[in-house]
């Protein structure tokens, strides 16, 4: 996957590779305060790392709401979104997809 200053690959999902990066080093950081936790890598790789897996995270989050988006236009009538129905629905068809996946 590449990463360019706008937009993650496959996905509507709009971030700076600068931002992400803050992210991951904001996450990095954090977990290197835990007394649980205990780095055997250098930070860069942790940082590297923990980056991968936030674009993944984007990545199963822009899938799970496009399968949630279109279990309710598959209704059998038209729900309009922002609607409270529609907000009920997207929230159960969302956990029911991360429910899937497994995260």
């Amino acid at each position: 996957m590449r990463i360019d200053d706008t937009k993650i690959e496959n996905t509507g999902i709009r971030i700076s590779r600068d931002k992400l990066n803050v992210c991951a080093r904001a996450v990095a950081d954090a977990l290197k305060q835990l007394d649980e936790v205990e780095f055997i890598e250098d930070p860069n790789t942790i940082r590297q790392q923990t980056r991968t897996y936030l674009e993944e995270l984007l990545r199963h989050e822009s899938q799970i709401d496009k399968a949630a988006r279109a279990k309710i236009e598959s209704q059998k009538r038209t729900i309009a979104e922002g609607t409270q129905e529609w907000d009920i629905l997207y929230r159960k068809y969302y956990q029911d997809e991360v429910k899937k996946l497994g995260i």
